[in-house]
Order: C-alpha cells, then structure tokens, then sequence
C-alpha cells in the first residue's frame, strides 16, 4: 500500500472503528501524522502563534493534533482487529512507557492470516 492510497483508506473511514488495517496503512498514517506536527510546529514558530515564549506547540499544533484524533484512534484499533485484538487494547498506551512499548508490539505483528472475528483479510 503506497503512502497516498493509506492516507485516503484512512480518511474515508475517518472515524471507522470496524473492520481491519494492514501494517502499511498504520505505518503510513503515522508518518503522516509525524509530518503534520513537524509542519504545524514550524508554522507556529514562524508565526508566532505558540502558546509559551521557546515552545513548539501553539494553535496550528493544538488544531492539527484535534483533527487528526479520531483518525489515529480509529486506525490504532483496526490494526488491533488485524492481529485479532480487541480495540480496547488501545487503551494500555495510558500506562507510561510499558503501555507504549506493548502498542508498538502489537502494531508491528503481523495480522491474522484470513478472516478473524473482526472481518476478512484486508490483505485480499
């Protein structure tokens, strides 16, 4: 799955919580979310728009992190569908450090090969 094709796949299902996502499209969405923040703390500095004199955050980063919230909610559980986890899991990543790591693990694994309970295969 290319970049492109797994930012619209995710923005067509912007709050899609059903169904599953391949590692690609997870992967890519997340670089594309890294790429927003970068993009959004540049323009804050630029501009002046930062919420604390030597910060990087500010209302573009505040407004981008906002909409891009469902999105990354919603694929973070269709990843977890993919490996045949509930999306509830989701919610360890609130457990400093542990909960992060034990999300990457997941996120990385490779999905169940045909249908699990969550839907076919989005590998086809």
């Amino acid at each position: 799955m290319s970049f492109g094709a797994a930012i619209k796949s995710v923005f067509s299902q912007y709050v899609g919580f059903t169904g599953r996502a391949r590692r690609s499209e997870y992967w890519w969405f997340a670089l594309f979310s890294v790429l927003v923040g970068i993009i959004a703390a540049i323009l804050d500095s630029a501009l002046g728009l930062t919420f604390v004199d030597g910060s990087t955050s500010g209302v573009i980063g505040l407004i981008a992190s906002l909409v891009l919230l469902l999105p990354t909610l919603a694929v973070a559980v269709r990843r977890l569908h993919d490996t045949d986890r509930t999306g509830w899991w989701v919610l360890i990543g609130l457990v400093p450090l542990v909960g992060a790591i034990v999300l990457i693990v997941f996120f990385v694994q490779d999905g169940t090969p045909g249908a699990n309970r969550f839907g076919p295969s989005p590998k086809g």
